[in-house]
């Protein structure tokens, strides 16, 4: 079995969204997900897209997901590859998968002028972080994740 990555395209957005929602139980959030399969498509494949993504599949059948769009760093002076989900099935876990998508969206990075590519990981996820440290990924230290959302946000927006 050989894993072929692709770019996600229309009619991809059922398996996406049973990815997302794989990903989500898999980070204790089996209830987050507001992500509907028209938002996806809307999302992905409407006028202006600004985010993309990757499938992983294996005999024709979609095994893994990696969602991306770009940023700009000032400090670099290009753009970054900003990987927001990246999700492999339990059965295709340790076949490669998930470095081949990770290898398709550093070739996209590339392509695209992209000084880097940044991600989260949730800190309690060894080895998801023991898998970015194997490629030569390195947890950028001093810098932390900051939100707002929610009413927050509508009270920001308010001014």
């Amino acid at each position: 079995m050989t894993v072929r990555i692709r770019p996600a395209r229309p009619g991809d957005e059922a398996a996406i969204l049973r990815m997302v929602i794989a990903l989500a139980v898999y980070e204790r959030e089996p209830d987050a997900v507001k992500a509907t399969e028209e938002s996806l498509r809307a999302t992905l494949f409407g006028e202006n897209a600004q985010v993309f993504a990757h499938i992983a599949e294996r005999d024709g059948e979609p095994v893994g997901l990696a969602l991306w769009f770009l940023t700009y760093s000032t400090w670099t002076g290009a753009p970054s590859l900003y990987l927001e989900d990246l999700f492999v099935a339990e059965a295709a876990r340790g076949t490669g998968t998930g470095r081949a998508l990770l290898t398709a969206l550093a070739k996209e990075a590339r392509a695209r002028g992209c000084a880097r590519m940044d991600w989260a990981v949730l800190d309690w996820n060894e080895k998801a972080r023991a898998f970015y440290t194997h490629i030569g990924a390195h947890h950028s230290k001093g810098w932390e994740p900051w939100r707002i959302e929610g009413e927050a946000l509508d009270r920001l927006a308010a001014g």
